[in-house]
């Protein structure tokens, strides 16, 4: 169906294109606000990598500008439907055909890009242990909870913290807390953060590594995070068509209907 088919129906009520284009601003408001809570979150895996990765910090500065840049187009997107003014029905639609654009090739960038991401996650995470000094800095805390949660040791497995320099220069046999496999201690609940100590070799510990149970959570969630990319792309795309259709059957620019304050 070509998009000007649309046109009778645009030409005599605008308002279902406007509450398309009011939710798309709502939608860059979301965009912004993930933004914000890569940047600022204290509390999940994103302040590891907020401590971590330069690359992530940008990338969060991206999403917050991306964000309210949209919201001012879907804005005046709006003023467009409303007063049928073409150049901003133009911006609007070509603000959401830049982001819809940036958001596929993101896409594309990640599944090929998987690999060195890994090895980028490991390095981060590798580090992270090396330091570890069981002072609960919100770096350790975070990393704790997420190996108490996951039950999960390490980001390969248990041996990324044979690397720590508190358990290597210390006369005990110790081990990370948040490791411990609360099915092979007996008496007492461990500790949530720091060091325990090992009465053998063979700590108490959870074998698998974080990252075959990020991986496993990925792949247990697949649906929702695919859902939620499709609904997002639909509404970007019924925004665009309905912004040029409406632009379409705005035969002559009457500047005179802007508000004037």
């Amino acid at each position: 169906m070509h998009v000007y088919s649309f046109l009778p129906f645009l030409q005599t009520n605008h308002s279902s294109a406007f509450a398309n284009m009011s939710q798309s601003t709502n939608l860059c408001s979301l965009i912004m606000g993930f933004g914000l809570w890569v940047l600022l979150d204290k509390e999940s895996f994103m302040v590891i990598l907020q401590e971590s990765s330069t690359v992530l910090k940008i990338a969060s500065y991206i999403l917050i500008g991306v964000g309210g840049l949209s919201m001012l187009m879907g804005f005046l997107g709006c003023l467009g439907a409303i007063y049928e003014i073409r150049c901003l029905l133009g911006l609007y639609f070509t603000c959401l055909l830049l982001i819809l654009i940036g958001q596929v090739a993101a896409g594309v960038l990640i599944y090929f890009q998987k690999d060195l991401l890994n090895k980028e996650m490991s390095n981060i995470v590798t580090q992270i242990l090396s330091n570890y000094p069981g002072k609960n800095s919100t770096t350790e805390q975070a990393w704790d909870y997420i190996q108490r949660t996951m039950e999960c040791c390490g980001w390969s497995g248990h041996m990324d913290w044979h690397g720590n320099a508190v358990i290597v220069n210390s006369s005990q046999l110790l081990f990370p807390c948040s490791c411990q496999n609360v099915s092979l201690v007996e008496g007492n609940s461990p500790s949530d953060s720091g060091f325990c100590e090992a009465q053998s070799l063979d700590w108490p510990i959870y074998n698998r590594g974080c990252n075959s149970s990020v991986e496993s959570w990925l792949f247990a969630n697949v649906g929702v995070i695919l859902g939620v990319c499709l609904g997002v792309a639909v509404i970007e795309l019924l925004g665009m068509i309905l912004s040029i259709g409406l632009c379409k059957s705005i035969h002559t620019e009457d500047y005179t209907k802007v508000p004037k304050y």
